[in-house]
């Protein structure tokens, strides 16, 4: 079943998250078992939800391509990160911002 990942990590800024996405390039080479990536900025931060074939999917990619990105732009803090087991997932229309 599919897994939804949930992070709020404070620190991030929307330049830091334009850095990541194009050093890490997860538009361009889609991680294996992404499904899903939402992200936005409210008053408390940096937020996402994906949903993942399964948590150890997501790990992978962390460990492998995130996290050396996120060292090298120099991001501070730790995010805070839940899993959760998907029960359904629809995506009708994907949209771009």
């Amino acid at each position: 079943m599919a897994t939804v990942m949930v992070m709020h990590w404070p620190e991030v800024t929307r330049e830091q998250y334009e850095q990541a996405r194009e050093k890490v390039g997860w538009e361009r080479d889609v991680p294996p078992g992404a499904r899903l990536h939402v992200a936005w900025f409210d008053d408390d931060g940096f937020r996402v939800v994906d949903v993942w074939e399964s948590a150890e999917l997501f790990q992978n990619f962390v460990a492998g391509r995130l996290m050396p990105a996120v060292q090298q732009i120099g991001i501070h803090g730790q995010p805070k990160v839940e899993f959760r087991e998907a029960v359904g997932v629809f995506v009708p229309n994907a949209i771009r911002p």
